[in-house]
Order: C-alpha cells, then structure tokens, then sequence
C-alpha cells in the first residue's frame, strides 16, 4: 500500500467534507466564467468535483496517483485513471488540482509537473489550484488528532520544519477475527512561495485570492492561462 492508499483509507476519518464541498464550490464558481467544454481533475479523489461538473454539461477526466481512488471512481463510471499527467491524452480546456495537490510536490517536481500541464491546455486554457500558505502550514496543519469508529481508530502527528510538513498516518482496522491491523506512513507536504509560479514558461499567472478554509488566510487560490 503506497502512503498515497493510506491516505485513501484514512481519509473518511479526518473530517474534510465540508472543507472538500466549500473548495469544490469556489472552483465551481470561477470555472463559470469561462466557457469550458472539457476539464481534467488532476488528483481527482473520489470523484466528487467532477460529478459536479459533469452536471454542469462538461466532459470531465481524472487522474491520480492513488489506486484506491481510482477504483472508486471507475465503480461510479466516471473516466478515470491511475496515471500521471504527463501520460495523459488530449488537450482541455480547464484543468484543475483540488486541496492541497501542488504541495505534495517538492520545487523541482512541481516546475516539472506545472509544464505538463500547459502542455495540455487547448490554447487560452484556465489552470485552476490551491495552495496552503505559510500560516496554513505551521498555525493550522501542523499539530496531532485522533478519529475513530467502531471498526477504525487514526492517529495524526504532523510537523512542520523546514518549509515542510511531515505527516505521520497511524490506521488500526479491524479484521474479521476482531484482531486489528496496523498501517503506517508519512506523508511530506512543502510549502511553496509565489515566487515559482510567478516564472513559469509555460502558464502565466493571472490571479491570486488568499482566503479562508479552516481558518484565517490559510489557503491561496492560483488561476493560470497558458501562455
């Protein structure tokens, strides 16, 4: 199981549904603005976002890097895959990359990944993404809770030093003898300055909104046009 799969199976106990509903209807309301026929979800989760869209009319694709994701979203039908971006076939006119995707990546990966992606933007395409901002970082993120049920119990211990955040997922699941199993892992979040997207070749940066998710300031939104 990779820590991306840990993820996937701890998620239901971190509590972010309403915080996933509140990002899915900003980027709902600044994708209306422009006339976007296709879109590409890149960390497309569950699915969630791009049911939304695909109500709206727009043909939808998503990717992520997480199986276990993926199988969820193909059991619902929604054309999805386990690949990464630059794999991808076709162009869009909008691609998104909803909570937190971009700071799952360190700096050279992320300038890498942020050219596949204007390489598959129609011409004038829209990037849409969200970033954590430093207070995000060290005054909301980082810290240690707990969650559970009857079958599950998570622990969460997250650090940030270094302009990085490490997060250690600690899962007790239940098997059906009533043992339970333990899975374990770490995963690295870094914070990025808007410096890097500022000197992109392949995106141009068009707007920036800093608002609040979980609380003051925490979050940044980024839209792009290709160049």
């Amino acid at each position: 199981m990779t820590n991306l799969d840990l993820y996937a199976k701890a998620e239901h106990l971190l509590g972010i549904e309403e915080a996933s509903e509140a990002l899915y209807d900003l980027y709902r309301s600044e994708l209306a603005e422009y006339k976007v026929k296709t879109l590409l979800d890149i960390g497309c989760g569950r699915g969630g976002f791009m049911q939304r869209m695909i109500s709206d009319g727009i043909t939808c694709k998503g990717i992520d890097l997480s199986a276990v994701m993926i199988a969820e979203c193909q059991a619902q039908g929604l054309d999805a895959e386990c690949i990464d971006i630059k794999d991808v076939d076709g162009k869009f006119d909008a691609i998104v990359s909803i909570f937190d995707v971009l700071n799952f990546m360190d700096k050279e990966s992320l300038v890498v990944f942020l050219e596949s992606v204007a390489e598959k933007l129609n011409d004038e395409g829209l990037f849409i993404a969200d970033i954590n901002t430093l207070y995000g970082f060290s005054d909301v993120a980082e810290g240690t809770m707990s969650s559970e049920n009857e079958e599950e119990f998570l622990s969460v211990d997250a650090v940030f030093q270094n302009s990085e955040l490490h997060t250690k997922f600690t899962l007790f699941k239940k098997n059906d003898d009533g043992n339970y199993r333990r899975y374990q892992d770490t995963i690295v979040q870094y914070f990025h300055k808007i410096q890097i997207f500022q000197k992109l070749t392949g995106l141009k940066l068009v707007d920036k909104q800093t608002f609040s998710l979980y609380d003051s300031e925490d979050k940044t939104l980024l839209i792009f046009k290709r160049r």
